[in-house]
């Protein structure tokens, strides 16, 4: 069983352009991903069955969560739950997040 998982031996995936997902580490119940935005960057609206923490570790993120819409800045979290409709309005500035997941996203390890 792999403990321990390197920053620098996650492949890098590119859901979006001007984005950047590394799957850091995942079990059956939970996954925890890094993602980084480049300045501009927007995604679609989206709902999905997993309860989602979003930890920023820096920047300043347009998001939007249930219909209300925030600016959020390094050392902000967010809680989307499972089913409800959320989103990146737009990177105010380059970012980084890291995602939390539960249970895991298997979509993403296709």
């Amino acid at each position: 069983m792999n403990y321990f998982f390197k920053h620098d031996e996650a492949p890098i995936q590119h859901p979006e352009p001007g984005t950047e997902r590394r799957i850091m580490a995942y079990c059956e119940p939970l996954m925890v991903c890094e993602l980084s935005f480049k300045k501009g960057t927007a995604s679609a609206l989206h709902q999905h069955p997993h309860e989602q923490i979003t930890y920023v570790v820096r920047g300043s993120l347009k998001f939007s969560v249930g219909g209300q819409v925030q600016v959020v800045q390094g050392g902000d979290a967010l809680y989307m739950p499972a089913g409800v409709e959320h989103g990146l309005l737009e990177a105010l500035e380059d970012s980084l997040i890291v995602d939390t997941f539960s249970p895991r996203r298997a979509d993403f390890l296709k």
